[in-house]
C-alpha cells in the first residue's frame, strides 16, 4: 500500500517542523492523546499546542522507523533522542474522509524518556 495522503502531510509537517503547515492537516474537532496527559485534548488549537511543542522538543532528533497503515489510519512507530534519553514511541493517527486528521495518540516508552518528555514538553507548553 502506498503512503496515505494523511500521512504524507504529517511528515511534510515533521522534516520541515512548520506548524502553519497542521491547519489544512487537522480537522477542527480533532483530538490529541498524549502520553504525559490522562485526559483527550480536544480541537484543533490544543492539538497545534501540543503538536508545535513536540516539534521543538522531539524534532530535531525525530526519526520515523516503521509505518503501518490502515483504510483510514496509521501507525508510525519513531526514535529520538532526549538530553542522551532514545525515546521510542509510536503516532496512531486517524483520519476523516477529507484527509484531516481527526485522531492523534502518542505513546512512548520507556519511563525514563517518558519522564524527560514530560519535563521537556510542559517548559515547551509553558512558553
Amino acid at each position: 500500500m502506498d503512503r496515505p495522503a494523511p500521512v504524507a502531510a504529517w511528515h511534510a509537517v515533521a522534516s520541515t517542523r512548520d506548524p502553519a503547515l497542521l491547519d489544512d492537516l487537522l480537522a477542527d474537532d480533532v483530538v490529541f492523546r498524549s502520553p504525559a496527559v490522562h485526559t483527550p485534548q480536544e480541537g484543533k488549537a490544543l492539538t497545534t499546542a501540543y503538536l508545535s511543542a513536540a516539534m521543538v522538543v522531539l524534532g530535531p532528533t525525530l526519526e520515523y522507523v516503521r509505518e503501518w497503515y490502515a483504510e483510514d489510519s496509521a501507525v508510525l512507530e519513531f526514535r529520538a533522542e532526549l538530553d542522551g534519553l532514545t525515546v521510542h514511541g509510536i503516532d496512531m493517527i486517524t483520519w476523516g474522509p477529507d484527509d484531516r486528521l481527526t485522531d492523534f495518540t502518542v505513546m512512548v516508552r520507556p519511563f525514563k524518556g517518558l519522564q524527560k518528555l514530560i519535563e521537556l514538553m510542559a517548559a515547551e507548553l509553558s512558553r
